[in-house]
């Protein structure tokens, strides 16, 4: 085909088949250029010749009058001869023009000169035509001209789209990039999000689904304008403070002087009194003084700076769209005049059907660009503030991170945020609802003079009463918060230490603690459920009675005042636009005074003081410096370069605080200190995050192979990775879960190695970790031989056997450095010091003497196992296997299947597709099923006495006609009057009593929810708490109670309330013109596609959003309590990118679901004022048979149905994304059990009596499907023995309690206990009688008593006594509230020390015959451990006691030992006749420096 002279003509192609095919297909500009310009222009010049040939007769025709339509036509010929002049100058101007500098080889293509030339032809052509037609005989036009026109219109709509589209290149599209550049009319009806909608409908979209967000929409870019706008608001606010305080100042100092005089001349009569008085005074004084420290005022203004563009832009719409509101009843008025005078033209019906119909599609349109603006407005909001929120975490100093918890800060990035975001989307109704109501009542004042004056009075009198329920309601929200608080705050400590909770029996005790305040939070609820119907009795009953109000008077005032059907339902679409404001007036108002709430927090927050860079800059030095945590001491310390410097000191003379103060974590009262180069900390508690192991230790730092592998060796986790099973790949779990203490401590270690800083500060690393992993440790990283030999190195430590090692010692005591020096020299000084070493000496030599370097084990995983029990054991895992390096596992040959147990969390379910009906159901029959079907007959009855009130009025309406030009008796206007009331009230009663049903019914049901779902959740097998994570566990138990709480309740009722509205609407219409019920089947079906595909799309877009909005809270949670590492690596920026950009992953799929809301919404209007623009024209149609009052009557209804239609979609998709909460709740709800707490066979009241255990052939495996972990073991083990458990790490000693307390069940054979068969008796019955000092001490928030004995069974005198035994009684009874004392959550306001020695206490408390040890004295200095040991051999003598040991010295003395590897009992005997045997255990004594002679010596 001959194109290429054309593509040549054009400068473009001629012809691309690729233009059609695809979504919005379009014509190459070529084929515009040509085809479609020669197509009416060669038409035109063939038809010519017939125009013309009246010119050339020169018959003297009557020429006629220049008639006014003929010097249009040529105007416009001619206006558009000039247009082609134009263009063609235009090209010549480009081409040859003086603007042109250099003579441009790019000369514009032939058919810019071509294309203007015809038309300029064309043009002189039609004016001759038009002419000559006009002359013809008898013509009035011609059809030759009017086809011609006819294809020039049609061929010049493809060059007009391209335009528009080159236009709106222009004007950039908001949304995706992807989407590509959108036509005006997609932008406005959002056409172009149709394509996600599809896509929806066909399959549940996933993440990956998400468009990309545009530059504006970033999160950086939100908080970057944020954090420049906040700065000068700051800025201001603080002088503002500033000022306000030392205004304070002065008040209180003349103030003070005055007292001085008035106090003097009073005597001392009234002193004590006057005392009191001052004393409750200053308290008040002290409580305000705390609420408004800080500058404040300034977080609004900075929003709005921030936002300004958005605000306005909308703020324009919803005017315009506000004042259209105004024009449908002035329409509605003429129509119903229209209806009454029989003589006015058809024609005027139908001008005002269409006028309503055309009013009725501008305010949709503008209405939707208004909500989309200020949709996105709110989310950018949230965005900034949590970008803040982060951003402030990461910075804050130590007392503003004291005064909340992590919680509360998530809470401010979540709650508080999201707060605002609400008020934000319809922050315009402040200005916008006055305006409306001020507006209605000019209108109506109109329409019945003064008489709207009393239901204006009506209305205003609401007002008050709905400010007093509100604040009355706000009240009792407050008092929810705190319950809910407080209520998560048990719910996440109780998941945080479930293993201990099972392990000591002590489940009902918790579950009492949550259903008790549960108990509290649901009778709050049941009290604001109350209130709100109160208010909702009192809205719904509004309308009734301002329009009963108004009307009353009217028709009252004079005989003259007649209620026509143009003022009736005029004045009652105007009542009906009135009650939006006056219902959203009072909510908004409720709504901001709730976020000021927030805005306080949120100031205070980001506000508090930031963290003193500079405080922290020889390499250490510390001059007489004190710093303050709670307690103060001075110290003065100087560092030089490349040293290792070990500090020592007993539990609690401040070795961590010391460590923290060097850190910059702490206040500096007076003092500095100075550290010169980068730090890198290892805090004693690891810090993991959940992320890859190999990004663990590279910690953003780029990864260099030779120096991994090296950090790798050194830190002796080479065979940890070779048998994890994706290798340094593999997935570690939030909290480090699936890595026992000992790796995580290592894992830490090789993160500070790996960053090659100047100056290490290690907080005793080497307490988690065997002893030979430790002398590993120390020998290769931190020694003088080490990786970091050329650092300097401050060394936390209690272990004595390296001292010898380091270059300089540190003795703290009491927070003060009592001395310093090298090893030699203050053993010579005989202070402090050498008595510290005296005491342990003797155990720790021993210990490190002959230990031989080959011998090493490592630690090592079996592939795809799961694995439990994190803490800071000593590199136990209370559940997994290990295998000694050379045992006979070869190492899993098949990647695939190593590739397994890579990721150790599954992925959250994500429900897809419709909600399940029987969801639904379990919901009614939670509420109870007489309830639900009373709460819809009631509703129904109240929807009747509504449209029965509305007849009443059309028909009252009509008496006007009957009446006319006679007197209106007054018995017929009192009968009006009367039952109009007493239906308006009876609605009102109907909707308060279907309130408060569904109020009981839904608090009754969130309260068997609830419970179930605790009940479950405390009844779950371990196995399920160590593959799911804890937030997706607390997540239930606050998102998704709260909305079963909260939102189902409310989505119920406005859902029932709007079908029933719809329905009647219809129904009215329908009996208004019978032919509108043809329609309804139509609109019904174009309706329930529309819903279907939305709702498709916009749950699971909810879904999403609600999916990728936990790993912000979660990687938010870890950031807090990783703030020292991060701090001190200095990687704060890394992490505010990556919370940029999980914020984005989660506004991904946000936008898209506020855009889905406006495309539905744009859809239903339309379809709405398709009802409204039909009532219209049916009423038309029908006019003869109709009564003015029922047309009245069905287009008000229709007016009104828009509105209905919309909230009702809305609502049914609400109610399938809430109802979403049930669903995960139940899931959880159904998980499946352990074993029953108690069954029928109750062992005796005081079995064991006599402590005998038995193992039969017992095996275990973790899991079905998992190789088994103990192998067939068999034992007797006599009552009161002292067994020690030894084995290399993951030989199954953990295993072995773990199967004593059925944590986990045996997979064949039993265990005995005094001849009862544990496997048959209830799990309380059994951990009842068995005690346990676990490895890790967990202490839960409340008072120490409760700690000991949550059950109440024991006297104060018992505690006291074991209080003593654990050497706690000092420190007990120095604490202000003794036994009362509460502790933090966590236990964190005592030492690790005190911890343990707690838990020994529970053990004292418990006297069982049965005692475990799982190493209770890993984390615990010498001197504790000897406490501990020595309470154990006197308090314990009676019972059997089992120790499993890491150090061989605890367990020299038991009556007997086991050793037990890869999980089979391989020696069983006395200490002494196995270092006879020399076989397993002599090695193992031989490598802790344990020989015979020496062991009798002990």
């Amino acid at each position: 085909m001959g194109a290429a002279p054309l593509d040549e003509y054009c400068g473009s192609v001629f012809w691309n088949a690729s233009y059609l095919d695809r979504e919005d297909p379009d014509l190459p500009v070529c084929v515009e250029q040509t085809v479609l310009v020669w197509i009416p222009l060669g038409f035109l010049w063939l038809c010519a010749p017939w125009n013309l040939v009246s010119l050339c007769r020169r018959t003297q025709v009557n020429t006629k009058h220049l008639s006014k339509l003929y010097i249009c036509k040529q105007a416009v010929v001619s206006l558009l001869l000039l247009t082609a002049i134009a263009g063609l100058a235009i090209t010549l101007g480009e081409d040859y023009g003086p603007s042109a500098d250099t003579p441009s080889t790019l000369k514009n293509p032939g058919v810019y000169y071509a294309n203007p030339v015809l038309y300029i032809v064309t043009w002189i052509l039609l004016l001759l035509c038009q002419a000559g037609v006009r002359r013809r005989e008898g013509a009035v036009d011609s059809a030759t001209l009017f086809v011609f026109w006819l294809l020039l219109v049609l061929c010049d709509i493809f060059p007009f789209q391209t335009l528009l589209r080159e236009a709106l290149k222009l004007v950039r599209a908001e949304m995706n990039l992807e989407q590509g550049l959108e036509s005006f009319l997609s932008r406005i009806t959002f056409n172009w999000f149709q394509s996600m909608v599809i896509k929806g409908y066909k399959q549940p979209l996933v993440q990956e689904d998400m468009w990309e967000l545009s530059e504006a929409d970033s999160t950086a870019h939100i908080n970057e304008r944020f954090q420049h706008f906040m700065k000068t608001e700051f800025a201001a606010a603080k002088v503002r403070h500033q000022h306000r305080l030392n205004k304070k100042q002065d008040e209180r100092r003349d103030k003070a002087q005055e007292d001085l005089k008035n106090g003097l001349s009073n005597g001392l009569g009234k002193g004590v009194s006057q005392d009191m008085l001052m004393m409750k005074k200053k308290k008040k004084d002290k409580e305000k003084e705390k609420e408004e420290n800080y500058p404040n005022a300034w977080l609004i203004t900075t929003i709005y700076k921030t936002f300004k563009g958005v605000l306005l832009e909308s703020a324009f719409f919803k005017l315009l769209q506000d004042l259209l509101a105004f024009v449908s009843p002035q329409l509605l008025k003429l129509m119903i005049s229209f209806t009454q005078d029989k003589s006015s033209y058809a024609w005027e019906g139908y001008l005002y059907a269409v006028l309503l119909l055309a009013v009725a599609i501008l305010q949709s349109l503008l209405l939707q660009q208004y909500f989309q603006r200020c949709f996105v407005l709110g989310m950018k909001v949230r965005t900034a503030l949590m970008a803040a929120v982060y951003k402030k975490a990461l910075v804050v100093s130590n007392e503003a991170r004291k005064e909340s918890t992590v919680g509360e800060t998530v809470n401010l990035m979540s709650a508080d945020a999201q707060r605002f975001n609400d008020v934000t989307n319809f922050i315009h109704l402040l200005w916008s609802c006055p305006l409306q109501i001020i507006v209605s009542i000019v209108f109506l004042w109109f329409e019945l003079g003064p008489s709207v004056l009393a239901g204006l009075a009506v209305m205003v009198l609401m007002v008050p009463i709905n400010g007093l329920l509100a604040t009355k309601a706000r009240k009792i929200q407050v008092k929810n918060m705190k319950f809910k608080d407080k209520r998560l705050k048990i719910m996440n400590e109780i998941l945080n230490g479930i293993k201990i909770l099972k392990l000591y029996g002590w489940e009902p005790s918790f579950q009492a603690q949550v259903e008790g305040i549960r108990g509290k939070e649901l009778k709050v609820m049941r009290k604001f459920a109350y209130l709100s119907s109160v208010s909702t009795f009192i809205f719904s009953c509004a309308p009734a009675l301002v329009s009963l109000a108004t009307f009353a008077v009217f028709v009252g005032v004079s005989s003259d005042n007649v209620l026509t059907a143009e003022k009736a339902f005029t004045s009652i679409s105007l009542f009906n636009i009135l009650r939006f404001p006056l219902a959203m007036l009072p909510m908004l108002i409720a709504a901001i005074v709730q976020t000021s709430v927030s805005r306080k927090r949120l100031e205070k927050f980001l506000g508090g003081d930031d963290i003193d860079s500079d405080i922290v800059h020889s390499a250490v030095n510390v001059c007489d410096g004190s710093f303050a945590w709670e307690r103060d001491a001075d110290l003065s310390l100087d560092i030089k370069p490349g040293r290792l410097v070990a500090v020592v000191g007993a539990v609690g003379s401040g070795k961590s605080s010391l460590m923290s103060a060097l850190l910059g974590e702490m206040h500096c009262t007076k003092g500095f200190i100075n550290i010169q180069g980068s730090l890198a900390f290892v805090p004693q508690q690891a810090w993991i995050q959940n992320a890859t192991l190999r990004d663990n230790i590279l910690f953003g730092s780029p990864h260099e192979e030779d120096r991994f592998q090296d950090v790798i060796k050194a830190c002796a986790l080479g065979p940890d990775l070779e048998l994890l099973p994706g290798g340094d790949l593999t997935e570690i779990g939030e909290k480090g879960i699936n890595l026992s203490g000992g790796q995580k401590q290592r894992v830490s270690l090789a993160r500070a190695a790996y960053s090659q800083a100047d100056i290490y500060l290690l907080d005793d690393p080497l307490s988690a970790v065997d002893s030979h992993v430790g002398k590993h440790l120390f020998d290769k990283v931190i020694g003088p031989n080490g990786v970091l030999k050329e650092k300097t190195r401050i060394l936390v430590t209690h272990g004595v056997s390296f001292l010898p090692y380091v270059d300089e010692i540190v003795v703290l005591v009491d927070g003060v450095v009592s001395e310093v020096g090298s090893y030699k020299s203050l053993r010579a000084r005989k202070g402090a010091f050498s008595e510290f070493i005296d005491t342990y000496a003797q155990e720790q030599n021993n210990q490190m003497h002959s230990e031989s370097g080959n011998n090493f084990s490592c630690t090592v995983i079996l592939p795809s196992l799961c694995l439990t029990c994190s803490s800071n054991d000593s590199s136990v895992l209370s559940s997994s296997v290990r295998l000694r390096k050379n045992s006979s596992i070869k190492k899993v040959q098949d990647v695939g299947e190593s590739k397994k147990g890579q990721r150790l969390i599954e992925k959250e379910t994500m429900e897809t597709g419709q909600v399940k009906f029987s969801v639904y159901l379990q919901y009614l029959r939670a509420m109870g099923w007489g309830y639900s079907v009373m709460v819809f007959v009631v509703y129904f009855i109240q929807n009747i006495a509504f449209i029965g009130q509305n007849l009443w009025l059309s028909d009252w309406t009509n008496d006007a006609v009957v009446y006319y030009n006679m007197t209106y008796p007054n018995w017929k206007r009192d009968t009006r009057v009367g039952v109009f009331g007493v239906l308006g009230v009876a609605q009102g009663l109907f909707v308060f009593l279907g309130t408060l049903l569904l109020a009981n019914a839904s608090v009754n049901a969130s309260g068997i929810l609830h419970s179930r779902l605790l009940r479950n959740i405390l009844r779950v097998p371990m196995v399920f708490f160590d593959t799911t994570p804890i937030g997706r566990v607390v997540n239930r138990f606050a998102k998704d109670i709260f909305t079963v709480d909260e939102a189902i309740p409310q989505s119920f009722r406005s859902w029932i309330l709007c079908l029933l509205g719809v329905l009647g609407t219809l129904f009215v219409i329908c009996l208004a013109t019978p032919f509108f019920t043809i329609l309804i089947v139509p609109l019904a079906v174009v309706y329930y596609f529309v819903q279907r595909f939305y709702v498709a799309t916009s749950r699971q877009l909810r879904r999403l959003d609600s999916v990728s909005r936990s790993p912000i809270y979660s990687h938010f949670s870890e950031t807090v309590s990783g703030l020292s590492v991060i701090r001190a690596y200095g990687h704060q920026d890394r992490f505010l990118k990556h919370n940029e950009i999980t914020i984005d992953g989660n506004l991904k799929s946000v936008y898209p679901w506020i855009v889905s809301n406006r495309w539905l919404a744009i859809r239903l209007e339309f379809l709405g004022n398709l009802v409204v623009f039909f009532s219209a024209l049916f009423a038309v149609i029908s006019r003869d048979s109709l009564d003015s009052g029922l047309v009245g009557l069905s287009i008000s209804y229709a007016l009104n149905v828009t509105q209905t239609l919309n909230w009702l979609v809305r609502m049914t998709s609400e109610l399938e994304t809430n109802i979403v909460a049930v669903e995960r709740v139940s899931e959880y709800s159904e998980l499946e059990n352990e074993a029953k707490w108690v069954t029928d066979t109750r062992p005796p009241e005081d079995w064991p009596t006599k402590g005998k255990l038995r193992f039969e052939n017992y095996k275990v495996r973790y899991r079905p499907g998992l190789d088994l972990v103990l192998h067939g073991i068999t034992c007797d083990i006599g009552s009161t023995e002292k067994i020690g458990i030894v084995g290399r790490t993951g030989a199954g000693k953990s295993s072995l309690t773990n199967c004593l307390f059925r944590i986990i069940e045996a997979a064949e054979g039993r265990i005995l206990i005094d001849g009862v068969d544990i496997s048959l008796i209830g799990l309380h019955d059994l951990r009842n009688r068995l005690t346990i000092i676990p490895q890790d001490p967990v202490l839960f928030s409340g008072s120490l008593r409760m700690n000991l004995d949550p059950f109440d069974r024991f006297s104060d005198e018992d505690i006291w006594r074991v209080l003593e035994l654990s050497h706690l009684k000092e420190y007990v009874a120095g604490l202000q509230e003794g036994l009362q004392h509460e502790v933090a959550e966590g236990g964190e306001n005592l030492s690790v020390g005190q911890r343990q020695l707690l838990c020994l206490a529970r053990a004292l408390l418990r006297k069982s015959r049965i005692l475990i040890l799982d190493e209770a004295t890993a984390a615990v200095d010498l001197e504790t451990d000897d406490l501990i040991q020595t309470t154990i051999r006197k308090e314990f003598s009676h019972c059997t006691v089992l120790t499993i040991a890491h150090r061989l010295h605890s367990i020299m003395d038991s009556s007997r030992v086991m050793v037990l590897d890869a999980g089979k009992i391989v020696e069983f005997d006395s200490p002494d006749n196995l270092l006879e045997k020399q076989g397993h255990f002599y090695s193992m004594a031989k490598d802790a420096g344990i020989t015979k002679d020496e062991n009798t010596a002990l």
